[in-house]
């Protein structure tokens, strides 16, 4: 929210148009269109194909230099009008006013004390930029012909929001005013900034998002100038490829989830005025009540007058928040890396091993993480790590022993080993593992810090590098981890102990901390991704019976994705929905209702 969007003064309403051969723009988008919609490069040529992609779309931003449309002044000076505008349309305006906090951005100031838990923040659903409310407008028609838009919430949203800026009489111009003139997210980075994110794991979703973005735009450029019901859109002798960026990027950084007002399904929405909160570590706190159709958000902690009102954003690592937030978190208590493991098919074991793994419900080949915090491996990952270091009889008593069944249930159970020499092999694998992941990294720790103290640093840059910093800490940490459990183990092998002894109650001991217990249970489908073959995860979306108040998922991404629709397009579209619904779902805030409290989570992005 504040550090996300850096405010350049922009100049006046329209943009003179450069004089531009229709034609020649075309031909670009042509050829960008079938760049982007082509094969994926080979392992390795990523960053060249990037390379392409992004000098076809600096050509086509020199043509269209000037034909975007600005607002005069700074975002600042169309603060007032956002409070007013909310407070005319019923939203409660009366304990916070929109202050700069320097580095964090704009965000949102209590003006009188605020209790943990009181609910001081309110927005109806008419102030609520909705996909139900860019069905009724001039996006209507070709919503209802577009098989893109119907399905990709998200890309309908960011034209929405293209469409209502370019029109003087606007409902939504206090708040589209408002919206930071351009972002921190990499699609803003030049060349060499996203080239310093090379070697984190962050890189290849990066690269995604662009490629994705720049099929899109070619898409949508050809389909606004072919297809009728695109004739009386404003975009249509306008729209640039910076309009889309900025769309996205707004979009990608604010979406949320909330419910249709039958409470039937939900859609994606952008939530005026609460997405100037900044983010911070907690709970989700913020809910969707059907009974008064409205966006509700209750204080995460006691906030005195004068002080920043934060809220938070969702268990993201800091890869998903500099990818859809802009910013980087420093004391991310939910930060991650991933980890690729799998069981060799070729493995003699490999058929009993994806047995028990299936029986526990983990595939035999996923996408698990490595945590910041200790332990710095979940159950699910202990599950399989345990499964992978069996020997055959182990397996053998997994599968056909006695209680067998009951014992698949105590495989994340730190307090229920295998055996010790099971314990000191998986911990061992993993002491290996992440010295080896270490060991990829072209830069140390203290080669990268001494970087950040460079005062010329760009504020992109210094992102990049922090994710470095991040990753490898999250790895020496889990290397130090393992090492140390192998040590305890091996004295314990060395000593004779006993194993623990196996009770029925185990079954229920799925978690490896007690903290972990104390969360709410849909942070644990929320937050991971472990577990689960590599394919886009699906968000729950929880009713409270009581109050009827929706748990909201604030999607940060605004890549718009993509499914079928016509021939040539549908695999643009299917290759960027799939990256950008991986995406979309990591970047959302999360707003879950916590039945005491409805507190929420946004992203520094969006007070920016």
């Amino acid at each position: 929210m504040g550090k996300k969007s850096r405010v350049k003064t922009q100049k006046s309403g329209s943009g003179a148009c450069a004089v531009v051969s229709p034609k020649e723009t075309m031909n670009l988008i042509s050829e960008l269109l079938q760049k982007c919609s082509s094969a994926a490069p080979s392992a390795g040529k990523e960053w060249e194909e990037y390379i392409q992609i992004r000098g076809l779309v600096e050509k086509i931003c020199k043509k269209q230099k000037g034909m975007s449309i600005v607002f005069e002044g700074s975002r600042e000076d169309y603060f007032p009008d956002l409070m007013s505008w909310a407070q005319e349309n019923g939203a409660s305006c009366d304990s916070f006013t929109v202050a700069n906090f320097g580095t964090e951005g704009y965000g949102l100031r209590a003006t009188r004390d605020i209790k943990a838990e009181e609910l001081f923040l309110w927005i109806p659903r008419k102030m609520l930029m909705t996909v139900e409310s860019a069905q009724n407008s001039v996006l209507g028609p070709l919503y209802s012909q577009d098989r893109i838009l119907q399905a990709m919430g998200n890309v309908t949203l960011a034209f929405h929001l293209l469409c209502e800026r370019a029109n003087p009489a606007s409902f939504w111009l206090p708040y589209i005013r408002s919206l930071p003139q351009e972002y921190d997210t990499p699609l803003y980075y030049q060349q060499d900034e996203v080239q310093v994110l090379l070697g984190t794991q962050a890189v290849q979703d990066v690269l995604s998002q662009y490629k994705n973005t720049a099929r899109q735009y070619a898409y949508f450029y050809k389909l606004l100038q072919t297809h009728p019901a695109a004739s009386k859109l404003p975009l249509k002798d306008s729209f640039t490829f910076e309009d889309y960026r900025w769309a996205v990027s707004s979009v990608m950084t604010r979406q949320n989830q909330i419910p249709t007002e039958d409470g039937s399904r939900i859609i994606l929405a952008l939530i005026p005025l609460w997405d100037m909160c900044n983010h911070t570590n907690g709970l989700i706190t913020t809910g969707y009540n059907l009974e008064d159709d409205r966006c509700e958000c209750v204080a995460l902690h006691d906030y005195k007058e004068n002080e920043q009102i934060y809220i938070f954003y969702g268990t993201r690592s800091n890869a998903e928040f500099v990818i859809h937030s802009g910013f980087f978190f420093q004391d991310n208590a939910h930060d991650r890396v991933k980890i690729k493991l799998g069981v060799s098919k070729s493995e003699r074991l490999y058929a009993m091993k994806a047995e028990v793994l299936a029986r526990a419900g983990i595939p035999a080949s996923c996408i698990f993480a490595l945590h910041c915090n200790e332990p710095p491996i979940s159950s699910q990952l202990l599950a399989f790590l345990r499964v992978f270091c069996m020997t055959e009889e182990e397996l053998k008593d997994y599968l056909f022993g006695d209680r067998a069944i009951n014992k698949i249930f105590t495989l994340g159970n730190s307090e229920c080993p295998v055996s010790w020499e099971n314990e000191i092999k998986l911990w061992t694998f993993l002491e290996t593992r992440a010295a080896l992941l270490l060991k990829t990294y072209k830069t140390t720790s203290q080669e990268d810090r001494s970087v950040l103290e460079k005062p010329d640093l760009s504020l992109h840059s210094r992102m990049a590098i922090q994710l470095h910093v991040a990753e490898k800490q999250i790895l020496e940490k889990a290397s130090a981890s393992g090492q140390a459990k192998r040590l305890h183990f091996e004295k314990k092998l060395e000593e004779g102990a006993p194993l623990p002894l196996y009770e029925e109650s185990d079954i229920a001991l799925l978690e490896n901390t007690d903290a972990d217990a104390k969360l709410p249970l849909i942070l644990h489908k929320l937050e991971e991704e472990e577990g689960q073959e590599i394919q886009a995860e699906e968000h729950s979306h929880l009713l409270n019976g009581e109050k009827a108040v929706y748990v909201m998922d604030m999607e940060a991404n605004g890549e718009p994705v993509q499914e079928e629709t016509q021939e040539k397009v549908s695999k643009d579209a299917n290759s960027a929905s799939d990256s950008i619904r991986s995406s979309t779902q990591k970047g959302q805030r999360e707003v879950v209702n916590l039945s005491a409290s409805r507190t929420e989570d946004n992203s520094k992005e969006n007070s920016e």
